[in-house]
């Protein structure tokens, strides 16, 4: 290379620290903005119940209108003050004690009189009068756009109808909710909250109509019901969906976006978007959930479990910016106590029962009451300090660069800014995530590949001193490789500083690279790239090290390895796997500090750095302890990218951990001491012995 090149590279690796400081600092006011979003607006939890699943576990019992009218007390008083209802069914209606459902089989036992064997149709008898005045309007609306033929029926001046469709088809037909529903659960005071589906051809006039009735009940959300949101036809034509969004604008109507499910519904992002995100998160508790609660068990246990599921309702309003919480029940037959079993008294117990669910939220800073979207501002800065961001962003990947070849580092960087600028152009997200991605990697790589060299600095300096000296060193050491590390998440919070994230419409994806990668390449900076070598040299030990003889102890230690770093990487991310016992020290330590420091980082990684940073004068293989450090510094700048997680959350969960992991880390520095000076002491003893 020649000479004005290299001069210019020696002089850039200066200016570089100096963008990646101008980055971070830039940062700072992006972070403060997302934080304001989170602490200032959508402060108000919305407890659900899913008035359908009421319904059902009423079906077996003696008197089901009055299990449902209590049931709907209890709820009150417990907490939940709103209810889900769907679009109606034949099925619901029946189970509302609204109407009653016979097939030609069936009615033609009931009247006595002979029906055509050609037939089979549906026969339906209204309760009350009432129901037959607002049900019957709706059933005949629905059956005749689907071009089946109605006509009116009666038994013993009990009115009713006969559609011409089988039973068991015209049980699945979907219909408008329920009006009478609606209107008992707005006169009982809940705020309602409708399941729309995509299951019927998109009217527009139709589904104005319907958000007009809606919206006079109070209806101000709701949740989709199914696969695909209403309108949806395929991924090209979204014309449906434009006028599903106006229609909902119209009426002053959102959506709730359910947290952990496999995949989006079709057309939710396009909807949202539309609607300029007036989207909340929701929590779903399944049904299967609350079998959990109906199972035979102890008094303790049952208690266990009730305390469990209040924990998870506060873990995930305060963790991850759940505003609805989505409660669902079924009935379960139980053969060993003969008895058909609800889970909602354990509901209730831990909603508001001893150390429930609601008052801990309340206290959290939060207020029970109707779920409003997060209210972003978006300044005029806001892009401007994003530029420096992308320059702080490829400035520290350049940096990372420059500890394993050192003279490109100048074109890295130029590179860098050329490739990410085509990126933004060809797509702005991608540019984000990418960038993101590689910059929250290398942050807590370079910070380690720093570590190493500082200490085997300081080794080969070979300076006598205390060992309180080297104490101090460790623990100056880890919080520099710290602050470095951090410097990523600052990347990470600012270049994906947008709503979408907030809301888990668009994901964060990399998070096992986020782990993985900061091992492997600060492992390789360790193996040829820590000692003062050319790059002949290090090919050649390089070469050296892959032409050497692999012994029967080499390969169980690669599979011990392998094994670890599976298990590792299956913990990460928001699907990653914990034993019980892990999940019940989780829950200690939340229920203790309010925010869980992360184990890995205060248990394992922080100690064993300060232990490896405190041994790596006298011993030269210590510096492995640093290396096995870098899992922590990757889950410091990993907790800044779950985007979910409030702001403040995140950064508490990083102090905790190096408030933690100092002291475990002297305890662990002086059993060392302890073990070796008692050795050194009793060995000579025991040989003459």
């Amino acid at each position: 290379m020649s000479g004005r090149y290299l001069q210019w590279n020696r002089l850039g690796l200066k200016w570089l620290w100096w963008l990646v400081i101008l980055g971070v600092l830039a940062s700072l006011p992006l972070a403060y903005n997302r934080n304001q979003t989170e602490e200032d607006t959508a402060r108000k939890v919305e407890f659900a119940f899913d008035y359908r699943d009421l319904l059902e576990i009423s079906n077996f019992q003696t008197d089901p209108r009055a299990f449902v009218t209590d049931h709907l007390k209890q709820l009150q008083k417990a907490g939940v003050h709103s209810m889900a209802v769907y679009e109606t069914t034949l099925s619901e209606l029946r189970l509302s004690r609204r109407i009653e459902v016979f097939s030609s089989h069936e009615a033609m036992a009931l009247t006595q009189t002979p029906i055509s064997p050609n037939e089979n149709f549906t026969y339906i008898l209204f309760a009350e009068k009432e129901a037959q005045d607002k049900l019957q309007p709706l059933i005949l609306d629905t059956f005749s756009s689907l071009k089946v033929k109605t006509r009116p029926w009666s038994f013993k001046n009990q009115a009713g109808m006969i559609i011409e469709m089988g039973q068991e088809e015209a049980m699945l037909q979907t219909m408008d909710p329920d009006p009478i529903s609606l209107q008992l659960l707005k006169q009982q005071g809940f705020q309602i909250i409708v399941r729309l589906s995509n299951r019927r051809p998109f009217d527009a006039v139709r589904m104005d109509n319907l958000l007009a009735q809606l919206q006079q009940y109070g209806i101000k959300r709701f949740i989709i019901d199914g696969e695909t949101v209403p309108g949806y036809i395929n991924d090209t034509r979204l014309e449906n969906i434009d006028t599903m969004a106006d229609l909902m604008k119209k009426h002053n109507m959102g959506l709730a976006n359910i947290e952990l499910q496999k995949t989006q519904q079709k057309g939710f992002n396009r909807l949202s978007k539309m609607l300029g995100y007036n989207v909340v998160r929701l929590h779903s508790f399944t049904e299967r959930d609350g079998e959990k609660l109906t199972e035979n068990l102890t008094e303790q246990e049952l208690k266990e479990r009730v305390q469990g599921v209040a924990d998870r309702f506060v873990l995930a309003v305060k963790d991850r910016n759940i505003r609805i919480v989505f409660l669902n029940a079924r009935a379960v037959k139980n053969l060993d106590k003969g008895k058909i079993l609800h889970p909602m008294d354990a509901l209730y117990d831990s909603l508001d029962g001893q150390d429930g669910a609601i008052p801990r939220i309340k206290e959290a800073g939060f207020t029970i009451g109707i779920a409003e979207k997060f209210q972003p501002m978006y300044p005029g800065w806001l892009q401007a300090a994003k530029g420096f961001v992308w320059l702080g962003a490829v400035a520290i990947i350049a940096l990372t660069i420059s500890y394993f070849i050192s003279e490109i580092t100048l074109l890295a960087f130029i590179l860098g800014l050329i490739g990410s600028a085509g990126l933004y152009v060809l797509s702005p997200s991608l540019f984000a995530q990418g960038l993101a991605l590689a910059a929250g990697t290398c942050a807590p790589t370079l910070a380690t590949m720093l570590a190493i060299r500082t200490a085997r600095q300081r080794a080969q300096a070979k300076k006598v001193s205390s060992a309180g000296a080297h104490l101090g060193f460790a623990i100056l050491l880890l919080l520099r490789t710290a602050l470095i590390s951090v410097i990523g998440a600052c990347f990470i919070v600012a270049l994906l500083n947008q709503i979408t994230y907030l809301l888990v419409l668009e994901q964060f994806r990399g998070v096992s690279a986020l782990h993985l990668v900061p091992i492997v390449l600060a492992a390789i900076y360790w193996l040829l790239f820590s000692d003062e070598l050319s790059h002949k040299d290090k090919l050649a030990k390089g070469r050296k090290l892959l032409s050497s003889y692999i012994s029967v102890l080499w390969m169980i230690g690669a599979i011990v390895i392998a094994a670890v770093g599976f298990y590792y990487l299956s913990r990460t991310g928001n699907e990653g796997q914990a034993s019980t016992f892990e999940k019940l020290f989780r829950s200690f330590l939340e229920n203790t500090l309010g925010i869980r420091p992360r184990t890995k980082e205060f248990l394992i990684a922080h100690p064993l750095f300060l232990l490896g940073a405190y041994l790596c004068v006298k011993y030269r293989s210590a510096v492995l302890l640093i290396l096995i450090g870098v899992i922590g510094q990757a889950s410091m700048v990993d907790t800044f990218a779950h985007l979910h997680t409030p702001l403040h959350i995140s950064f508490i969960r990083d102090i905790y951990g190096l408030l933690f992991g100092i002291p475990i880390g002297i305890v662990v520095i002086i059993a060392w001491e302890i073990v070796t000076r008692s050795w050194r002491r009793w060995t000579p003893l025991l040989q003459k012995g």
